[in-house]
């Protein structure tokens, strides 16, 4: 009788191979998912030049992705930790925040539980602040900014910085930088809700585009973003490049596809 370990993987490979099938990758070929290829060697659509109509709706298709696939789930809950008697308002500022989707939903949270917030939303293209100013209604009072992060000096101080499926659009040496900013500019916390590098979370999100037929830009940039994702000991190397304390710091899995970095202070 096969032990359950072979069973188990005898099941995966045979898996890996439909969905190499499904997303018309040959059976034989091999990606190898072992080390994090960098930005700069295997770039995205979404990081080179576009027009505005093709940015706008490659964000829309993301932020379907995100709420079917559960993506803001892990950044709320990271949030439903703040206890009450914190400053008021919280200033919480999202960084590469694309379409503003996700502050979109933090500010429901934060009405939901009653937490005042202010809410700054900042992205490096300056077709975010426009795709996201035109999908948030005016009452939620988030402010859209485009810049630099670490040139960032708002006029209050943040007291939580959060971060969506951005840091892989970075090398490691930038994301070094990133985390030295957030270590020394918010006052509570931080969170980075990012891609495990994953063959299998690779091909069924490739298979889930295909069927739905999301924008393009999402059916190729998917597949090479969790190329250029993250495994643990990745982000062990580089938050102990940033001078971050580790025991200060939560790893954590998120099912489908997330693997994300927590900070309280």
């Amino acid at each position: 009788m096969q032990s359950s370990a072979k069973i188990h993987l005898r099941t995966q490979t045979l898996l890996l191979q439909a969905l190499r099938w499904m997303t018309g990758l040959p059976s034989e070929a091999r990606l190898d998912f072992n080390h994090r290829v960098s930005p700069h060697q295997l770039p995205e659509l979404m990081d080179g030049d576009c027009s505005y109509e093709d940015f706008c709706d490659c964000l829309r298709s993301l932020e379907q992705v995100n709420r079917w696939l559960l993506g803001y789930r892990p950044t709320l809950a990271w949030l439903k930790r703040l206890s009450h008697g914190l400053p008021h308002p919280i200033h919480i500022v999202d960084v590469g925040c694309g379409g503003g989707d996700l502050l979109r939903k933090i500010a429901d949270w934060a009405a939901k539980e009653g937490v005042a917030v202010q809410l700054t939303g900042m992205d490096l293209n300056p077709y975010s602040a426009r795709v996201a100013a035109d999908s948030t209604p005016q009452k939620s009072g988030i402010t859209w900014v485009t810049g630099d992060a670490l040139a960032y000096r708002p006029d209050k101080p943040v007291d939580v910085i959060v971060s969506s499926l951005m840091a892989h659009h970075l090398e490691d040496s930038d994301i070094v930088l990133l985390l030295r900013w957030m270590e020394a500019t918010a006052r509570l916390g931080w969170f980075i809700n990012d891609l495990e590098r994953s063959e299998h979370a690779c091909l069924m999100f490739a298979c889930i585009a295909k069927v739905v037929r999301w924008h393009p830009f999402v059916r190729h940039d998917g597949p090479v973003s969790f190329r250029r994702a993250f495994r643990k000991e990745d982000w062990i190397h580089l938050l102990a490049a940033a001078d971050v304390p580790q025991e200060a710091i939560t790893i954590e899995h998120w099912r489908p596809g997330r693997l994300c970095v927590g900070r309280w202070k």
